[in-house]
């Protein structure tokens, strides 16, 4: 559970759900997804029965038989339920921040989460326990076997939870690793060419923003069933280096996992001039057919 006394009630998700509908219609999301989060607040408020119970008892496949309640939007409840949080809202808001999530962790301040979101493009728990656990957290400077230890205990506490919440994770995996690469980047190309011709909406981050403006193009799109968002990188790092134009991460939502990948122009080697997808470069190399 999260650090509140009390997980949030059903009315409290509902109004969640309505913003997020809300502020998808302002950015010109897809008409479906806006009318699904909506007829899915209404299901929540109809509830006699607390979300959390239902979770609980039941876990993620007991919000499933719910009714306006799918695989996706199931996930994002339980997740709600148990980080307190819904990082879909925080994005149409501008408030996301991938390195204020990496430095929940004890033993991640800031210039470490930097290195980690920079270097292996992560930018969740979900995320991050996978490359504590698949060799690529200790390949980062600064993390040794004591840090990468603790690393895992307190991620392995976190996720110790409803039968429910590891089938969750199964679908964040399977989301991060099974997408094409073809289909990143295709969003990637889409939102780029869309935000050069100033034909997206912008909103007004709240990092790295004193004046309020609004200046940062976000994407809503679909390929079939998968939903997107997609946003120019606003990170301490991409201001330093110039690359706020350059660098795109872009989040899977419909998978209700917080999957995330960060897309860049490759500055050197085979791919060099290349947009390429960070953590996955080789798969990168065999869909531009580069040999290394």
């Amino acid at each position: 559970m999260t650090n509140q006394e009390t997980p949030p009630n059903n009315a409290s998700i509902a109004n969640q759900f309505d913003e997020v509908a809300e502020l998808l219609d302002v950015q010109n999301a897809n008409p479906f997804r806006v009318q699904a989060y909506l007829n899915a607040a209404r299901t929540l408020r109809s509830l006699d029965r607390a979300v959390a119970d239902i979770l609980a008892s039941e876990g993620i496949e007991g919000l499933e038989q719910l009714p306006h309640i799918g695989s996706g939007l199931a996930a994002t409840i339980d997740q709600i339920v148990h980080d307190g949080r819904l990082p879909l809202l925080e994005r149409l808001r501008g408030e996301t921040s991938s390195l204020s999530i990496l430095t929940t962790v004890p033993g991640i301040g800031k210039r470490l989460a930097e290195r980690i979101h920079e270097e292996l493009g992560i930018g969740t728990l979900a995320e991050l326990e996978q490359a504590a656990h698949h060799g690529r957290l200790d390949e980062v400077e600064g993390i040794g076997p004591k840090r990468l230890r603790g690393i895992r205990e307190s991620l392995a506490g976190r996720f110790r939870r409803t039968p429910g919440r590891s089938s969750y994770r199964r679908k964040a995996d399977i989301a991060r690793d099974q997408t094409p690469i073809s289909e990143i980047l295709s969003v990637d190309e889409e939102y780029r060419t869309k935000a050069s011709k100033r034909e997206l909406p912008q909103i007004a981050p709240r990092r790295f923003n004193p004046t309020h403006e609004s200046w940062l193009p976000i994407l809503h799109t679909t390929r079939d069933d998968r939903h997107y968002t997609a946003l120019f990188s606003n990170t301490a790092r991409a201001h330093e280096l110039g690359m706020t134009d350059d660098w795109v991460v872009i989040y899977r939502d419909d998978s209700g996992s917080g999957t995330q990948w960060t897309v860049v122009t490759a500055r050197y080697g085979p791919l060099e001039g290349r947009r390429i997808v960070r953590g996955r470069e080789v798969e990168c190399r065999a869909h531009y057919d580069v040999t290394s």
